[in-house]
């Protein structure tokens, strides 16, 4: 199959269902010969089954495409790297990571408890960390042998991780830490020829349909485009993953539908320096004009209120 990741080894995290799913069919419809990862798991984290990748992985291959599944718990550290040694053993290499797993336990923060923080960031930010930990092990080691790379990791922030929804403290900072570490980790591995850029999207999902997006989806006529189908997702994955993205890297990208946008990230805003240290007494006259004069925080679709 050609398009514009033919031949390349991609893996891709939570690939049995929804936008990870969708992700892991385009880059097969693009050439790519895809690991398909997927616990099989419910939303809540619990659970666990091969059946969704072994049913993405026959779609792929009734395409003439060629895929292989991996049930490993990609925030398991010996699992992380059984996956990238699946890549690597079944293709004879790794180009590209796509980082999607992902699961909710959403609850307001006065009545979260430890175990839905916890749950949450391992599966999020540990299974994010471990695949690529292990592929940037894998890459830095080619380089040193003298071989180039020209290789991908894509990871899956959110609109709740870097502009905040009530009722996920927990997934939003997952979410937000995730969008930093794709920022540093792009410091770090280019030398090695990889790049790490990372998506926020917003699409109909097991993970969102009880978020208020079903009922939006329900109200679309059948003509008009579906705005909120995760297959809207993977064209900007997918183009991410191919070698025309080399010059792109430590971003993080907005998604929905067909709209893409560059999310930019924190900066300083106005100031004050008094070249002297501050008396906690001075700030109530200092403080308050500095936040007037600030940007209010963008809202869920990262729009700055009051801004077109």
């Amino acid at each position: 199959m050609a398009g514009i990741c033919e031949g390349r080894v991609v893996i891709v995290t939570g690939a049995g269902r929804g936008i990870g799913r969708a992700h892991a069919l385009e880059f097969a419809r693009q050439g790519a010969k895809v690991v398909v990862n997927d616990l099989g798991a419910e939303v809540d984290g619990s659970g666990s089954s091969i059946g969704p990748a072994g049913e993405v992985v026959d779609e792929i291959r009734a395409m003439g495409g060629e895929a292989v599944a991996n049930g490993d718990d990609v925030s398991d550290w010996e699992g992380a790297q059984r996956l990238v040694n699946t890549a690597v053993e079944t293709f004879g290499g790794l180009d590209v990571l796509v980082n999607n797993a992902g699961i909710l336990r959403d609850r307001m923060l006065v009545n979260m408890t430890d175990a839905e923080w916890d749950a949450v960031i391992k599966v999020h930010l540990r299974g994010t960390f471990g695949p690529a930990r292990w592929a940037a092990a894998y890459w830095r080691e080619r380089s040193k042998e003298g071989q180039t790379n020209d290789a991908r990791i894509i990871n899956t922030t959110s609109p709740s991780g870097i502009y905040g929804n009530a009722g996920q403290t927990n997934y939003g900072a997952a979410k937000a830490g995730i969008a930093s570490f794709t920022v540093i980790a792009a410091q770090e591995l280019g030398r090695y020829g990889v790049t790490v850029n990372a998506v926020a999207p917003a699409a109909l999902t097991r993970m969102t349909e009880n978020l208020g997006m079903g009922a939006a989806s329900a109200q679309r006529k059948p003509e008009e485009f579906d705005r909120l189908a995760p297959e809207n997702i993977s064209p900007i994955v997918v183009w991410l993953g191919s070698p025309e993205s080399k010059d792109i890297t430590g971003r993080v990208f907005n998604v929905v539908g067909g709209h893409i946008s560059v999310a930019e990230g924190w900066h300083a805003g106005p100031g004050a320096d008094k070249d002297d240290r501050w008396d906690p007494a001075e700030l109530g006259k200092v403080v308050p004009d500095l936040v007037a004069k600030a940007a209010p925080n963008a809202d869920m679709s990262g729009r700055i209120p009051g801004r077109s």
